[in-house]
């Protein structure tokens, strides 16, 4: 049978509507065409405009504000309305000197294929009502599991980012655990059951945190591991935690700490956890894409001896955001604690992938699109390229920064992510207020955008160099921003003085 031709949309300027045309109207693709027009029209200038909101939260609260409409209004005014107002409250977070959180720039081929996937509208909740979408996820998942050198086996779950990615992970880790142990958590939930001990890093991200109190696990209650000056798990006091631990056990590790993109020391740790029978998840958000890199992997080495791992694909590969994938290595795991079932919702075949069976999700956008995109654009090679560049650009900023008098840098740089303190001849306090000022101007500034964070009791500046137009130059214009602004801060007369 052949294939269905494509549509081709009118042409509104030369095709006049005609009663085919029904479904899709003329003044429906004109307002899509406005709102494609504004969007281009914010990238294109995202190289110069101010890396900063321009307004604050409550300056776009009151240019908001109204009651809610009685009646509708055109679309296309609506959308030219929203565009108008927006204006001064949009961060330009897919510039090339944005560097104030570890999130990629959502490169253009991510974009339209989301463009496409909204537009599309397909529901992949299930393999038979949308076919291409659960195809092309299949063999992004399978994609994925090349690019990062993980076992082919895995089961992989498209989610909306890390934090859900790590809940996904960590439901199959509990119910697993508990399978061992004789309980089925599916059915009987957490009353009764044998207590898990979890043991994560003292350094792990908030977001590993938050799953695991949504599981019903706990945050206050895990067994926190000492870690080093770069934020990595120290083996012999995991050693020491895991040996004095009875019944099911859950290790969390990280590849990619916030503030110095370290990574804990992943061989190790899996023969501990697994001479003890414990499930060891991975929280790689974006250090699990070192992997992608043989320039940058040596960090992220044993990770596949894990037995789940989360990352994002708004990181380093570029996709827009509600792009995060859940890996879990135990397939049959990973399906027990998320499948839905329901008398409406179709059969699955021997040998057939269901995208619903691996994300807490029924409802959900086609998120396969845009990862299978990407990685069709960049290949392989495009995106160790690009991790490699990243990272080099960030040991450059580290290397000029560290020349100025009176900055330093508190980390090693590993991967992508560059700590700065400001002051650092000063007391902590005085360092601390110091590199607060250099923040507030450096944003009020403009040039770049770096936000705060603390580290080891101590005030810091984090550059994160994860955004894919970034380029030596544009490093190089952040970095003097940065100690202009410092040098101004530095000599400014303190307050109160005459």
């Amino acid at each position: 049978m052949s294939e269905p031709p494509v549509a081709r949309l009118p042409d509104i300027r030369q095709d006049p509507p005609t009663a085919s045309d029904e479904a899709w109207k003329v003044e429906d693709e004109a307002l899509l065409k406005i709102a494609a027009a504004h969007a281009l029209a914010f990238r294109r200038v995202q190289h110069e405009r101010r890396q900063w909101p321009a307004k604050s939260f409550a300056d776009m609260r009151a240019v908001f504000a109204r009651d809610l409409p009685e009646k509708g209004q055109d679309g296309a005014a609506v959308i030219e309305e929203l565009v108008r107002l927006s204006a001064g409250g949009l961060s330009a977070m897919t510039g090339p000197r944005f560097f104030g959180w570890v999130i990629g720039a959502s490169h253009p081929v991510g974009v339209a294929a989301d463009w496409l996937t909204s537009a599309w509208g397909q529901n992949t909740g299930s393999h038979t009502a949308t076919p291409s979408a659960a195809a092309c996820e299949e063999v992004a998942a399978g994609w994925l599991l090349d690019l990062l050198h993980l076992p082919p086996e895995c089961s992989v779950g498209f989610v909306t980012g890390a934090t859900i990615a790590n809940f996904t992970c960590l439901a199959a880790a509990r119910s697993e655990v508990l399978r061992r142990a004789g309980w089925d958590v599916e059915a009987q939930g957490l009353f009764g059951a044998p207590p898990i001990n979890v043991l994560i890093g003292e350094d792990a991200h908030i977001s590993v945190f938050s799953a695991l109190q949504f599981l019903g696990l706990g945050n206050d209650r895990v067994i926190r591991i000492a870690a080093d000056r770069m934020g990595r798990m120290q083996v012999a006091a995991f050693k020491s935690a895991i040996a004095g631990c009875n019944g099911p056990i859950i290790a969390i590790a990280q590849a990619g700490q916030i503030n110095t993109g370290a990574c804990d020391p992943m061989t190790e740790i899996a023969d501990i956890a697994h001479r003890h029978g414990a499930w060891l998840h991975i929280d790689g958000a974006f250090g699990l894409w070192a992997r992608a890199c043989p320039e940058t992997a040596n960090p992220a080495t044993g990770c596949e001896r894990a037995d789940s791992w989360a990352t994002d694909g708004h990181k380093w590969l570029q996709t827009p955001y509600d792009c995060g994938y859940a890996i879990v290595r135990d397939a049959e795991a990973h399906r027990r604690a998320m499948t839905i079932t329901a008398s409406y919702l179709p059969a699955v075949a021997e040998g057939e992938r269901n995208p619903s069976y691996f994300v807490p999700e029924l409802s959900r956008r086609a998120r396969g699109f845009a990862t299978w995109a990407m990685i069709r654009a960049l290949g392989r090679e495009g995106i160790a390229e690009m991790v490699a560049r990243h990272c080099r650009i960030a040991r450059h900023m580290g290397k000029l920064l560290s020349a100025e008098p009176g900055i330093a840098i508190m980390n090693e740089i590993v991967l992508n992510q560059v700590a700065v303190r400001f002051g650092a001849d000063h007391s902590v306090r005085r360092g601390d207020e110091l590199t607060a000022k250099v923040i507030d101007r450096l944003q009020a500034d403009g040039t770049c955008l770096a936000g705060g964070a603390t580290w080891k009791g101590c005030s810091i500046m984090r550059l994160s160099v994860i955004s894919w137009p970034t380029t030596k130059a544009d490093a190089d214009r952040s970095v003097e921003a940065i100690i202009r602004v410092w040098r101004a801060v530095r000599d400014a007369r303190p307050e109160g003085d005459a």
